[in-house]
């Protein structure tokens, strides 16, 4: 209903403040159903609220997290003072940046996190050596980590001095901090890693720290993306990346 997150309403449950039905409610998994059953936080009737959908431009340091018991920023600093509330969806660590998506709409965000999508993300990644194409081909083959096969969709180079590069990494699977994980074990050091699209949906021109709904357009571009039955069935690679 976009009133709080999954956690959020969990403890609000397990706090006794929500009813159904004139009736405390005590377990967060019990189904209900939107369009029939009365449900109050503090004796207040809940309302559907309006969807939002946001596009930011994460800066690096800022941790994606509402509150942070380290006392760090968090992305919500970068949304106007009372706000209505809006989760992430799926995350950016504290050394990452670059676009992160927020929405109170909890179905639209499972769509586009969902495993089974195949919705490309496509990372700037700078390292701290010269990338040759033998070494965009082991980032495309991948290797075990800890149980975990990691790998890479697509792998280029964009731009290199003498001893860093930027790649252009394209990942269609959505592992946790799986290009950080993925260079360390191949021991290569990773210097940035900026998120610049998720499917359709690209950061462009949208200054670091800056937050922007998105627009009719951008939004039916993602739900053609991500509609039921239309996947991008993964590639295996062999030899170079393409």
């Amino acid at each position: 209903m976009g009133y709080c997150s999954r956690t959020q309403a969990a403890l609000l449950i397990g706090e006794r403040r929500v009813s159904v039905h004139g009736r405390i409610a005590s377990d967060p998994e019990a189904p209900i159903r939107l369009s029939h059953d009365r449900i109050e936080v503090d004796g207040i009737l809940l309302q559907k609220r309006p969807t939002i959908y946001l596009m930011m431009n994460k800066p690096r340091g800022i941790v994606t997290t509402a509150a942070d018991e380290k006392g760090r920023d968090t992305i919500y600093d970068l949304l106007e003072k009372g706000h209505a509330w809006v989760g992430p969806v799926g995350r950016l660590d504290k050394a990452s940046e670059g676009l992160l998506l927020l929405t109170n709409d909890s179905e639209w965000a499972a769509s586009i996190t969902d495993p089974a999508s195949h919705l490309d993300k496509v990372y700037h990644v700078q390292i701290d050596r010269v990338a040759d194409n033998d070494l965009l081909a082991k980032i495309c083959a991948g290797c075990l980590v800890e149980e975990d096969y990691l790998r890479a969709k697509e792998a280029k180079l964009l731009r290199h001095g003498d001893k860093n590069s930027w790649l252009e990494i394209t990942l269609d699977e959505g592992k946790n901090r799986q290009i950080r994980r993925l260079l360390q074990a191949m021991q290569i050091g990773l210097l940035r890693l900026v998120r610049i699209s998720i499917g359709p949906l690209a950061l462009g021109e949208l200054k670091k720290g800056a937050v922007r709904p998105l627009t009719a357009d951008e939004k039916l571009a993602m739900g053609q993306a991500i509609k039921p039955g239309v996947q991008n069935t993964p590639k295996k690679t062999t030899g170079a990346c393409r």
